[in-house]
């Protein structure tokens, strides 16, 4: 007879079966949940599916020192989100620019064509809290009124 645990495994490994472990571990165990009061750069995005998430970035010397997400969204966005804060944290506001959603995709071990527009949808907020940030670097005094 098969332990508790044994068939909560199972049954992941049924529903989530055409995705990596990867995915498995930062739906299930996901980086940098929440949110950064005060944030340097805070981004929005809507995926084709309806999911939102949100992206707050801390960055220091130009280099982003932590990132952070929220998503309303499914397991793949939630992994998602996941990855793109752990491939933005130690880049340069330029190298983040270049995370891409297939490098988002690579680092997770690829997705099904079905959820691929989750790692769009991550790419797509990292940018535009990338974006944020250059635009309060540009006119600190917006910050004041940025609603976040």
């Amino acid at each position: 007879m098969d332990t508790e645990k044994e068939v909560v495994k199972k049954y992941i490994l049924d529903m989530w079966g055409n995705y990596s472990e990867t995915v498995l571990d930062h739906a299930l165990n996901p980086r940098n949940v929440g949110s950064i009061s005060e944030a340097d750069g805070f981004g929005e995005g809507t995926g084709e599916c309806e999911d939102t998430m949100v992206i707050w970035l801390r960055v220091v010397n130009d280099r982003i020192t932590e990132a952070t997400f929220w998503t309303d969204g499914c397991g793949t966005t939630i992994a998602c989100g996941s990855m793109v804060t752990e491939l933005a944290k130690g880049k340069t506001v330029k190298e983040a620019f270049l995370i891409s959603r297939e490098e988002i995709l690579q680092a997770l071990g690829g997705l099904p064509e079905e959820s691929v527009h989750c790692a769009a949808l991550a790419a797509g907020t990292l940018k535009n809290a990338l974006q944020d940030y250059l635009e309060m670097k540009r006119f600190p005094w917006k910050k004041a009124y940025r609603q976040e």
